[in-house]
């Protein structure tokens, strides 16, 4: 097994190893700070966005091993044929072992990568479900006036949670232009004191006599 097939194994394992955490049971607390965590942490967000770009290679490796297990099949039926119609073996014994070796792994191939993206949707899927049951839960429970949810901030909240560190930078863009339009009522108030000092310099402070005719 080349490299890159070991990593896509891994991954599948890997992916295994997060569908089994998701669906143990644990109790509403703990999973609802595990969620919250995932929505909130910026380094969550890098990692989905990482395995975002690496499913897309895999979805690369599927459609070549499918394509490879598609010409040894081309080939093997043309020597079947070949065979049917009382012409001389195309393929030798040697020969014809190294295709059905190529043609398996071709198909352990595809099937790995297949079975890993296929995976990954569940995973996906799964994920927002148990999202949806614990924002009913936490509504349920909210109503109930119970003391486990009442009272916590916003930020804890899982109305929010399902894209990862979307909260944390949307709170980094608000502190920011909260800075922003302080200096801008700074700047303001200060044209605004210059403004009033020049007109108190350009307005006569006594009025002139008019002449008498």
């Amino acid at each position: 097994m080349t490299l890159y097939y070991s990593l896509v194994f891994l991954l599948l394992v890997t992916e295994m190893v997060i569908f089994m955490a998701l669906i143990i049971p644990l109790p509403f607390t703990w999973r609802r700070k595990l969620f919250t965590f995932i929505s909130e942490s910026p380094i969550i967000a890098k990692l989905q966005y990482g395995m975002k770009i690496t499913f897309i290679f895999i979805l690369i490796l599927f459609i070549d091993s499918v394509n490879r297990v598609y010409r040894v099949q081309i080939e093997l039926a043309a020597a079947h044929k070949s065979q049917n119609r009382g012409g001389a073996a195309v393929l030798g014994g040697s020969e014809r072992m190294e295709v059905q070796a190529r043609k398996f792994y071709s198909q352990r191939n595809m099937y790995l990568c297949g079975f890993t993206l296929f995976l990954s949707l569940i995973l996906n899927r799964t994920y927002v479900m148990i999202l949806d049951v614990l924002r009913l839960e936490e509504e349920v429970k909210t109503l109930r006036g119970d003391p486990a949810v009442k009272g916590k901030g916003k930020g804890s909240s899982l109305q929010n949670a399902g894209n990862a560190g979307e909260i944390g930078r949307l709170k980094q863009e608000l502190a920011a232009r909260d800075r922003d339009l302080a200096n801008l009522k700074k700047q303001v108030e200060g044209v605004s004191r210059e403004y009033n000092r020049m007109a108190d310099q350009i307005t006569p402070s006594d009025s002139t006599p008019k002449k008498e005719r």
